[in-house]
């Protein structure tokens, strides 16, 4: 009859797969292959329209080191996420450059479209044309924290809004590694609960007839903390207006 006690040889296996673990979760830390290209001509900025909903604040995010992704854009949730690339080519500097990612966008392989300042950021001041002749180049990259200092979790209500029957909001200024996975209003009249908003595009989110009165909601936040709620102290004011924004008085680490 076999054994039911774990051979020394298993023991080891088991032992390494547990102190491999946190390795895996936590795979942001270490550098990932892939490619990247850019948009249009190397003088071009940031565009002001994109799949992630930042709008015109899109275009100058991060002084517009910004990019378009394709895998990581994870249905909109990997708005926002900010990333360290770096290229393999001579002309490419050893820290690349630091963006966000604002839209979605494939490419010739490519994880990343970069905006051509962005694309323009990883070479050496002196090779800058030589790196845009490549138009597509093997790159490096890791997800890394992002900082907005000064700034709290900002609310903007999207233009698109029109009180009292619809409401959007555009989520700004998500620090750290962190994805706002979901959002949810709390419904006063009726059943008193919270209830989800769609995510429309991005990090747009949206909902028809919303309550009378402050509208308050809460984040589902996934990061290196685990997944977490986390409420604002107040609400969307009753009087809300598209286009306006409200500091939630939030930061995340």
């Amino acid at each position: 009859m076999a054994s039911s006690r774990p051979t020394f040889n298993n023991a080891y296996y088991l032992f390494c797969a547990l102190l491999l673990l946190p390795a895996v979760c936590y795979c942001q830390d270490y550098f990932a292959p892939s490619r990247a290209t850019y948009y249009g001509s190397p003088r071009c900025y940031g565009t002001p329209t994109g799949a992630c909903g930042y709008g015109q604040y899109g275009r100058d995010m991060n002084d517009g080191y910004v990019t378009g992704v394709s895998r990581l854009y994870r249905n909109g949730s990997g708005c926002g996420a900010c990333y360290q690339v770096r290229c393999t080519k001579p002309q490419c500097t050893e820290d690349g450059v630091n963006v966000v990612a604002t839209d979605y966008g494939e490419g010739d392989r490519t994880d990343f479209i970069l905006s051509p300042q962005a694309y323009g950021k990883m070479s050496q001041p002196d090779k800058t044309e030589e790196l845009f002749a490549y138009g597509v180049v093997d790159v490096e990259f890791r997800r890394i924290p992002c900082r907005y200092w000064g700034y709290n979790l900002m609310l903007k209500v999207h233009e698109r809004s029109k009180q009292p029957s619809y409401l959007a909001i555009v989520i700004l200024h998500v620090a750290g590694r962190n994805d706002i996975t979901d959002v949810e209003f709390w419904q006063q009249e009726d059943c008193q609960q919270w209830r989800p908003m769609r995510r429309a595009y991005g990090v747009v989110f949206d909902l028809e007839n919303p309550p009378r009165g402050d509208i308050y909601i809460r984040f589902q936040v996934s990061g290196t903390n685990g997944v977490n709620w986390v409420q604002p102290k107040n609400g969307i004011p009753s009087n809300w207006k598209a286009g306006a924004t409200y500091d939630t008085q939030i930061q995340l680490d």
